[in-house]
C-alpha cells in the first residue's frame, strides 16, 4: 500500500528542528499489510482482514497532510508542483514492474476469456481510476460471478492518488479563500466540512448500493480526511497526558485487530462500520504524537520495520500472484488450499523486496526527479508502460481469436426432434461466439439500455420486430427471461410480431416481495418494478405475455430469509396471481421454464479444457434442481389458463451437460444462456407461441 513519505512528526509552529522519525507509523503500516495479505491468503480466523486497507487510508491523510502543513509554516506557501513530484517518484515506478509482470503472467496463466478484462483493468489502473471500472462492475448484474481480477487490489491505490491530486488543492482553496484567523482553524472546520459529508454518503451508499460503496472514492474520502484532521490537531494531540496517549492508542490497536476477528463479508462496509478501524489507526498515531515516548513499542521493533518498509510492495504483488496462483492450483470452488495461499503471500516478499531495492528507493531518494519537469515525464513514462502492458494482452488475445466469419456452426439446431440421439461433444476446434467474445454475447436488452438495475424500479422497455404490428408479445422477468429476447427478437422479425421487453435484474415477476441478497434486505424496487409493470400491462392487454426466471429466489421475511424449497409455494402463489391478473384481463400467459444452470462459468472452462470438455460437465439432474425450474412449474399448476414449456432437453441433451452443443457455446456464464445459443431456440418457442397467437 502506498507509503506518503518517510513518517514524520510535525514540527511546533516556527520550529526549524528536523522532524521526528514516527517509527510506530512504519510498525502500523505493518499490522495493516499483514492484516491485508492474511485476508487474501485465506487465513479463517482473520475475516475481516480487508480493514487493513482503511488504517492506511488514515495513514495516507495523516501523513499528506503533516507534509502540506510544515511546508506552509516553513515557507508561507505549498508548491504544487514538487508535491506532485515527490508523490510521482515514490509510487508509480514500482507499479509500472507489476504492471508488465501482471501482462506477462495473463497470457502464460489465465484461460483467454479474461485477457481482455485485464487489459482493461491495467489501462484503468495505469491512469488511477480502477476503482470506478469496478464500482460499475460491481453493479453489472451480469459480471457477479467474474473471476477477481489481478490487479483488483489497485482500487485502493486508486482512491490514494485521486486523494493526492484533490487533497493539496483543496487545502490551497481553504488558504486563498479564508486568510484571516489561525490556520489549523481554518484547516479544521474545512476538512470537517469534507468529512461529514462523506461519512453520511458512506453510510447511505453502503445500505442502497453495497457493491459500489466499496470501491468509490467518495465513500472514503472521510476515512483519510479523519487522518489529516489529527495531523491538523498535532499540536495539540501532543499536549494530551502521556498515561492517557497509552491508553488511547492500545484501545485503537485493539479496535483495529477487534474488526479484523470479527468483521467478514457480511459486514456493511464501509459505512458506519469503518469507524472502528478508522478511528483505531487515528488512536495509534494520536499516542505517537509528540516526544515519541507514548508510542506503542510492539510497533517499533525491528521486525515491524522491515514489513513496514516494504509495504507497499508487498501490497503491490501480493495479489497477482495469489490471483495467479488460483488460476494453477485453484480447487474446484475457485479457492486456494489455504497453506498454498500462505506460501504465495510469503512468496510474495521476494520481488516485493526487489522491487523496493531495485525500483521504489532508488527513484524514491533521486535527487534529479525532484526537478517537476523531470517527474512529470517519469509519471508519462510510467503511464505508458501500463498502456503498452495493456497493448501486448489485447494483441496476443487478437491472435488467439478465430475470426467470427470463419465461424458457422447451427447450435440447437443439430437436436432437431431428437435430442439425446446426438452425441455429446468431447472437444472442440473452435465455437461460437468465440471464448473472448461470450460473455457479451448477451441479449440486447443490456447494450440498449432497456434491462431495469437492481436500484432501479421505473418500468422500461425496448421494442423489437415490427413496431406497426397488431400482434404484441411481451417479455417479462429478470435476466432468466432476459436471455430468451434473442429468440423472440428472431421470431418477431420473421412473424412480424411486435416485441415488447420488460427485465430487472434478479426480480421475480410476483406479487411478494423477495430477499435481496446484495442489500441483505427486503427488494423493495423489486416489488415496485413488477407492481407497476402488472398494471401497465392489465391496462395495454398485449396478446402474450412471455414469462421467465430464475427460481432461486427466497420470500423476504424479518430476519434471515427461508430457504429457497420453503420459498417455492409462497413465491408460486405469488407469481400464479399476476399471472391469473393477466388471464382475466384477457392476456395469454406462456411461462418458459428456466434452463439448466451448470455451477460454473462455462466460456473459462471451456478455455481451459478445449480438448476434454468432460472437465465442464455436470450431471443433469443437478443443473435442473439448481436452476429451481420448479417453481415456475408450481405456477402453472396453480394457473392451468397459462402454458409451460420446458427447453431443458435442447440445452442439456444427456445425462451430463456440457456446454457446447452444435458448435455453439450454451452459456455466457454459469447461467445465463448466450445470445448465440437463445437464437438456435427459437423454433422451440414458435409453436408454443404461434399456437396462442391463432
Amino acid at each position: 500500500m502506498t507509503s506518503a513519505t518517510t513518517p514524520v512528526e510535525t514540527s511546533p509552529r516556527g520550529s526549524t528542528a528536523r522532524p521526528r522519525f514516527r517509527a510506530d507509523i512504519q510498525g502500523l503500516r505493518a499490522v495493516a499489510v499483514l492484516l491485508v495479505l492474511a485476508y487474501h491468503a485465506g487465513v479463517p480466523w482473520l475475516p475481516g482482514g480487508y480493514v487493513g486497507v482503511d488504517v492506511f487510508f488514515v495513514i495516507s491523510g495523516f501523513l499528506i497532510t503533516g507534509l502540506i502543513v510544515r511546508e506552509v509554516e516553513r515557507t508561507g506557501r505549498l508548491s504544487l508542483p514538487k508535491f506532485y513530484a515527490r508523490r510521482i517518484k515514490r509510487l508509480l515506478p514500482a507499479t509500472s514492474v507489476v504492471f508488465v509482470a501482471v501482462a506477462v503472467l495473463t497470457v502464460l496463466t489465465l484461460p483467454i476469456t479474461r485477457w481482455r478484462d485485464v487489459a482493461g483493468d491495467i489501462v484503468a489502473s495505469a491512469v488511477y481510476l480502477v476503482n470506478w471500472r469496478l464500482a460499475d462492475r460491481s453493479v453489472d448484474y451480469l459480471a457477479a460471478d467474474s473471476a477477481p481480477s489481478p490487479l483488483q487490489h489497485f482500487w485502493s491505490l486508486a482512491v490514494e492518488e485521486q486523494f493526492y491530486i484533490v487533497w493539496p488543492l483543496l487545502i490551497v482553496a481553504l488558504f486563498w479563500r479564508w486568510r484571516r484567523g489561525s490556520m489549523t482553524r481554518r484547516l479544521f472546520w474545512g476538512l470537517l466540512a469534507i468529512t461529514v459529508p462523506s461519512f453520511l454518503w458512506s453510510v447511505h451508499l453502503t445500505t442502497a448500493n453495497p457493491g459500489a460503496a466499496y470501491f468509490v472514492t467518495t465513500t472514503r474520502l472521510w476515512e483519510m480526511a479523519v487522518g489529516a484532521l489529527l495531523a491538523v490537531l498535532a499540536g495539540h494531540a501532543a499536549r494530551v497526558p502521556h498515561a492517557a496517549k497509552v491508553v488511547v492508542g492500545w484501545a485503537g490497536l485493539a479496535a483495529i485487530g477487534f474488526a479484523g476477528l470479527t468483521f467478514d463479508a457480511g459486514t456493511a462496509f464501509p459505512g458506519a462500520a469503518a469507524l472502528v478501524p478508522t478511528l483505531g489507526a487515528a488512536g495509534v498515531l494520536l499516542a505517537g504524537c509528540g516526544d515519541g515516548r507514548s508510542e506503542l513499542r510492539p510497533l517499533t521493533l525491528a521486525p515491524m520495520q522491515d514489513v513496514g518498509a516494504l509495504s507497499y510492495s508487498l501490497y503491490l504483488w501480493h495479489w497477482p500472484l495469489l490471483v495467479f496462483a488460483t488460476a494453477v492450483w485453484g480447487r474446484e470452488d475457485g479457492s486456494l488450499w489455504l497453506p498454498t495461499g500462505l506460501m504465495v503471500v510469503a512468496a510474495s516478499a521476494v520481488p516485493a523486496w526487489f522491487t523496493y531495492r531495485t525500483v521504489e528507493r532508488p527513484f524514491h531518494l533521486s535527487s534529479r526527479l525532484r526537478v517537476p519537469w523531470r517527474a512529470g515525464v517519469l509519471a508519462a513514462g510510467c503511464v505508458a508502460v501500463g498502456l503498452f502492458s495493456a497493448a501486448y494482452v489485447v494483441t496476443a488475445t487478437d491472435r488467439e481469436t478465430v475470426p467470427a466469419a470463419e465461424r458457422d456452426a447451427p447450435g440447437a439446431a443439430v437436436l432437431e426432434d431428437e435430442p439425446a440421439d446426438v452425441a455429446p461433444v468431447d472437444t472442440v476446434e473452435q465455437l461460437t461466439p468465440s471464448l473472448v467474445e461470450a460473455a457479451d454475447d448477451v441479449a440486447d436488452v443490456y447494450g440498449e439500455g432497456c434491462h431495469q438495475n437492481q436500484q432501479d424500479a421505473d418500468v422500461t422497455s425496448c421494442v423489437y420486430g415490427d413496431a406497426a404490428s397488431d400482434t404484441v408479445i411481451a417479455l417479462v422477468g429478470d435476466s432468466h427471461a432476459a436471455h430468451w429476447q434473442p429468440a423472440l427478437r428472431s421470431l418477431a422479425e420473421e412473424h412480424g410480431w411486435r416485441l415488447e421487453t420488460y427485465t430487472k435484474s434478479a426480480c421475480l415477476f410476483a406479487d411478494a416481495v423477495v430477499w435481496d441478497s446484495n442489500t441483505k434486505g427486503p427488494y423493495e424496487s423489486c416489488a415496485a418494478w413488477q407492481g407497476t409493470l402488472l398494471d401497465r400491462l392489465v391496462a395495454e392487454r398485449p396478446d402474450v405475455v412471455v414469462v421467465s426466471s430464475s427460481g432461486s429466489y427466497r420470500v423476504a421475511e424479518a430476519g434471515e430469509p427461508p430457504n429457497r424449497a420453503e420459498s417455492l409455494e409462497p413465491l408460486a402463489a405469488a407469481a400464479a396471481s399476476n399471472w391469473e391478473a393477466l388471464e382475466e384481463a384477457g392476456v395469454e400467459v406462456l411461462a418458459i421454464a428456466d434452463t439448466p444452470w451448470l455451477g460454473f462459468d462455462a466460456p473459462e472452462c471451456v478455455a481451459q479444457h478445449p480438448d476434454d470438455l468432460s472437465e465442464c460437465s455436470v450431471p443433469r439432474e443437478e443443473a435442473v434442481d439448481r436452476s429451481g425450474a420448479a417453481l415456475l412449474a408450481r405456477a402453472a399448476e396453480l394457473v392451468p389458463e397459462a402454458d409451460l414449456i420446458d427447453v431443458s432437453d435442447y440445452v442439456c441433451p444427456h445425462a451430463e451437460c456440457v456446454p457446447v452443443v452444435g458448435g455453439v457455446l450454451t452459456h455466457s456464464d454459469s447461467h445465463h444462456l448466450t445470445a448465440t445459443y437463445s437464437r438456435t431456440l427459437a423454433p422451440r418457442l414458435a409453436e408454443p407461441l404461434g399456437a396462442l397467437l391463432r
